[in-house]
């Protein structure tokens, strides 16, 4: 295939999702970030087939002090997030209310942790399998499945599904490969692919793969606002009882779950929205909640010791990159680049930046993500060895500037970009920082060539778990004009090997494993960019909460179903 075939789709729609979870994820990492309010808020509701409807205007719902149930009523699981709504609707979500997407909407089928046993979780279909060609996908489904609406899981439904993210979803580009799909019986659905791709990593995206209800889908192409009413017609374990816009959403058993509900569950979930992580801990330190999905950094380690909870430390799907503008001179020699890395204190911006929960990075995709690799070789500081590529690049005594631009609502980069100034001060290179709102600092990067930055600073996760399709080739493939790619590199046998590792990876993953390793040994020799670090997932969880699970696929998601009071 060529990859130019899928991209141009994704650039857009990606930017927009960019910027609306970059504040989200700062705030996992720090305690100042705010998040994105909707634009508009619900106001009434409506059901799906006659359901009860999630009130938007209902007064907040007090959280009982403990997750355990009681003699008169449900077991109820608190929790503080900062995942606000943008909307409701499952075809267009592309932002932080995944959170609740993933507990109310089911996939396909789900991809399991990095050394699972499996590779993934069937779902709403028992099982898969490519053709030969990686052409043809076939799916087949669950039965016995129904929507929250009453309405049959079929082959038809998830067609219907599948076309509407393809046409007009907010993730709409991951499906780029699709020509076409087709019901061959009431619970066979079948792909025709334009180019082999993988589609067990597509449909188990936590973006545009969500299977909706016919009857909904009807209705939302009716009325575009149709679930902005507080309408939802998914097939997950929880169904949307009610939802105040900015403070909480509380959700409630499906009793019709294929799944079923034998053995502890909660038969309640209700989410506070909480910008604030200092808040959150509060929250959690008193026992307003149950579970806190992004408590201060600089906070954590109390929670290490602590005999009343579980310590959490996991690889994450994120990480930090330094762009290298290759336009401009002296940064256009890669001994220069390469100088510049070497100069690069990883260790304290690790320690500093992230409050030391996080890995250097190796090249651009994070460690547990396709197509990472042990053999993708890194940087360590070593300013004798920069010193000496610059002498040989013909400046000895640096003697040239660089301007530095960060997001400036990224506490995490505003943290560690000064360690970046004082070691390159070390090479006499003069480094000005300069922090501007993320959207800003994106579009003066795609602009005129005489008003871009020397050095952008970025936080990126792909938007499945394919960083090859993604990191690799959004961030440092050609491209004509500038839109990942702030390095506006080119590099012509980087590109082949991306653009035939993305055709391998459906029939034959070992090889395009092997392609995108050396595409990586050569980014990294060449050194368009500087792979600063992984970031980790961290947190507590209360040992009164039992079932807790996570899984570094689904970042902005929490599944509530496995889930239990302890005891």
């Amino acid at each position: 295939m060529t990859a130019d075939a899928a991209k141009p789709r994704a650039g857009a729609r990606r930017l927009l999702a960019l910027i609306a979870t970059s504040a989200v994820l700062v705030t996992a990492c720090t305690s100042t970030a705010p998040t994105i309010a909707p634009s508009t808020a619900p106001t009434s509701a409506a059901s799906a087939g006659g359901s009860s409807p999630a009130a938007a205007s209902n007064p907040p719902t007090t959280a009982p002090s403990t997750a355990a149930p009681t003699q008169a009523g449900p077991a109820i699981l608190n929790v503080a997030a900062t995942a606000n709504i943008t909307t409701w609707d499952p075809v267009k979500s592309f932002s932080t209310e995944a959170l609740y997407m993933a507990n109310i909407y089911e996939p396909l089928l789900r991809i399991n942790p990095p050394g699972s046993t499996d590779a993934y979780t069937p779902v709403l279909a028992t099982s898969w399998e490519p053709s030969s060609d990686g052409l043809t996908w076939t799916f087949h489904l669950r039965s016995g499945v129904t929507f929250h609406d009453g309405e049959k899981l079929t082959a038809d439904a998830v067609k219907q599904s599948i076309e509407a993210a393809a046409a007009k979803g907010g993730a709409s580009f991951i499906w780029a490969a699709l020509d076409k799909i087709s019901a061959k019986d009431e619970l066979t659905v079948e792909m025709k692919l334009k180019y082999a791709a993988p589609m067990d990593l597509v449909a188990s995206s936590l973006y545009g793969a969500w299977i909706v209800s016919p009857k909904a889908l009807a209705a939302a192409a009716a009325d575009d606002k149709y679930f902005e009413k507080g309408v939802e017609a998914g097939t997950g374990p929880y169904v949307l009882e009610s939802y105040t816009a900015d403070k909480e959403v509380l959700l409630s058993k499906y009793d019709g779950y294929w799944g079923g509900w034998t053995g502890p569950h909660y038969d309640k979930v209700l989410v506070s929205i909480t910008p604030e992580a200092a808040v959150q801990q509060q929250m959690l330190d008193g026992g307003q909640a149950d579970l806190a999905l992004s408590l201060p950094l600089e906070n954590i380690a109390a929670y290490k010791d602590n005999p009343d909870f579980t310590f959490v430390d996991e690889p994450s799907f994120f990480n930090y990159v330094g762009f290298f503008n290759t336009l401009r001179k002296p940064l256009d020699d890669p001994k220069v680049r390469q100088a510049l890395s070497y100069a690069i204190p990883y260790d304290d911006i690790i320690t500093i930046g992230a409050q030391a929960y996080g890995t250097q990075s190796r090249g651009p995709v994070p460690a547990g993500v396709f197509p990472w690799s042990d053999q993708t070789p890194q940087y360590k500081q070593d300013l004798d060895k920069a010193k000496s590529l610059l002498a040989e690049a013909g400046h000895a005594d640096g003697g040239f500037k660089i301007n530095l631009t960060y997001a400036a609502e990224n506490q995490n980069e505003a943290r560690f970009a000064p360690l970046i100034k004082e070691a390159y001060a070390k090479l006499g290179v003069d480094v000005t920082i300069t922090p501007i709102a993320f959207n800003q600092q994106w579009e003066q990067a795609k602009g005129d060539e005489a008003g871009r930055q020397d050095m952008f600073l970025l936080l990126y996760w792909p938007t499945y778990s394919d960083a090859g399709s993604d990191n690799l080739w959004s961030m440092f493939h050609s491209s004509d004009k500038p839109f990942f790619n702030l390095s506006y590199w080119k590099n012509a046998d980087y590109d082949k090997l991306v653009d035939d590792a993305i055709g391998l990876t459906a029939t034959q993953r070992d090889q395009a494993q092997s392609k995108y390793v050396d595409a990586m040994k050569l980014l990294v020799d060449q050194a368009p960019g500087v792979f600063f670090y992984d970031t980790r997932f961290v947190t507590a969880v209360p040992k009164r909460v039992a079932g807790f699970q996570y899984n570094l696929n689904y970042p902005f998601a929490q599944f509530f179903y496995p889930m239990h009071p302890a005891g």
